[in-house]
């Protein structure tokens, strides 16, 4: 199995999108998901994209979280990410 951590967002993504068409922890049904996830992320790349393309904008909650964040982009990022999950949990 692959360690997603060191892959990129568009991989992240797309391994994501496989994984929860077909683990049971989603919804697929499969209980061990990770090889099909292996072999089947590809085929998810654009959708993945799209995902990405999408956060391209950000929301007026993303920037000033951003900015709260202080100075490192790692940080910025991972603060602009929250604010955008926190706000579809929201709703």
């Amino acid at each position: 199995m692959t360690d997603i951590s060191v892959t990129s967002p568009v991989e992240r993504i797309a391994r994501v999108l496989a994984a929860a068409s077909r683990s049971i922890n989603a919804e697929g049904d499969e209980s061990s998901a990770g090889e099909d996830v292996d072999i089947g992320w590809n085929n998810e790349v654009n959708r993945a994209m799209a995902v990405l393309r999408t956060l391209r904008e950000a929301t007026p909650e993303m920037v000033e979280a951003g900015r709260a964040a202080g100075s490192d982009p790692a940080e910025i990022w991972n603060a602009m990410v929250r604010a955008a999950i926190g706000q579809q949990e929201t709703v």
